[in-house]
């Protein structure tokens, strides 16, 4: 027996509803799972930098550079990160580097904390 066009036309709209439904559920995990995709790369970049260091120019004319770790929040500006060889061949080109009070990267690379600065007058910032 064959269905009647109404029958048949009611049916066809209840497939068109369900795939509908599957669609959006299909849209729906297509952005959480690029939702994560974005988390985990914004992570890898994250753990990344604090692996790593920068080497900031300083703000005064009269002043040294200064080392931060990699994720340092202090300065906003993105630079190019250093390896722990590269922030070796830094400290023989700046002897007089300094070191961020924020973000300690002596920990990171396995040096003592240094002396706090002097300034001119003999006074500690």
């Amino acid at each position: 027996m064959e269905m009647s066009i109404p029958e048949r036309l009611e049916k066809q709209r209840a497939v068109l509803q369900w795939l509908e439904y599957q669609a959006a559920q299909t849209k729906r995990t297509i952005r959480e799972l690029e939702a994560q995709e974005r988390e985990e790369k914004r992570r890898r970049e994250v753990a990344r930098a604090e692996m790593m260091w920068k080497v900031l120019p300083s703000r005064a004319a009269e002043g040294q550079p200064m080392l931060h770790r990699g994720g340092c929040h202090v300065d906003p500006r993105q630079t190019g990160l250093l390896s722990r060889d590269e922030v070796v061949v830094a400290f023989q080109e700046f002897p007089a580097l300094e070191l961020c009070e924020i973000c300690a990267p002596w920990g990171s690379l396995g040096i003592d904390k240094p002396a706090p600065r002097r300034l001119p007058g003999g006074d500690t910032p």
